[in-house]
Parts: structure tokens; sequence; C-alpha cells
């Protein structure tokens, strides 16, 4: 079973096409090599960690249940997650979402996710959040 699936609590079919949307997938994430600052990464990301749900809410109308992210495990080792207290939950599969027959691989990702409530998996996985 893939990471993803297994900290969502197995969201699948209906309830997956339902409440995905509760899950935020931070796509890109970089700090240039050039900037320096003690811990500046991960006290970026203790601060989005903070202020997401809120603003979230204001533009969209609700909260985020959890936050997930992919790091290329060939490139990153994901140090600045680790240090804000994300949980790293395993790799993928090497193969994009997108990818249904198997025909373009690509290299393996690093899961880490934040969960923003306690009962994210039962909240994802039950009936449609409103």
């Amino acid at each position: 079973m893939n990471p993803h699936c297994r900290v969502t609590g197995r969201l699948a079919g209906t309830h997956k096409e339902r409440n995905l949307h509760f899950v935020v997938n931070n796509a890109r994430y970089l700090i240039l090599p050039w900037v320096t600052s003690k811990n500046l990464a991960s006290k970026i990301l203790g601060r989005i960690v903070k202020l997401l749900p809120d603003h979230w809410e204001q533009a969209y109308g609700y909260q985020p249940l959890l936050l997930e992210t992919f790091v290329d495990a060939n490139r990153y080792k994901g140090t600045c997650y680790r240090a804000a207290n994300w949980t790293h939950v395993g790799k993928t599969r090497g193969r994009g979402k997108r990818d249904r027959e198997h025909r373009h691989p690509l290299p393996a990702k690093n899961v880490f996710v934040y969960p923003l409530d306690t009962t994210f998996s039962v909240k994802l996985c039950g009936s449609p959040i409103r």
C-alpha cells in the first residue's frame, strides 16, 4: 500500500473524490542557496502550519485537515520537514499521478505529512465533509 493511502486511512472511491480537497499539497518549496539564515526553512514551515488553516478558510470557506509534500529522495533528505515536525510516512513507487500504465517511471519521493486536525483520517474517510 502506498504511504498516502496508509496515512489517509485508505481514502478511496467516492470519499477520495469528495474529501481529497482537505489535503493540501506543498508542491514547491525552495530557499535559494545564497540565502543564509539559521533554521530558516523549518521556521517558515512552522509558520505556514500556523497560518495556513485560517487563511485557507478565508479564501475557500473551509479548513484543510492534512498537509503533504513529496521530496525527491535522490536530491534532498527532507531535513527541514523533519525539523518542523512533519512525519515521514514512506516513499512513492516512482511514478507520477497520471502514469496509469507504468510507462513513465520517475524518481521515488519521500512522503511527508503534517496533520492539522487530530481526527483527519476519520474525517477524510467518512461521509462528505461540509
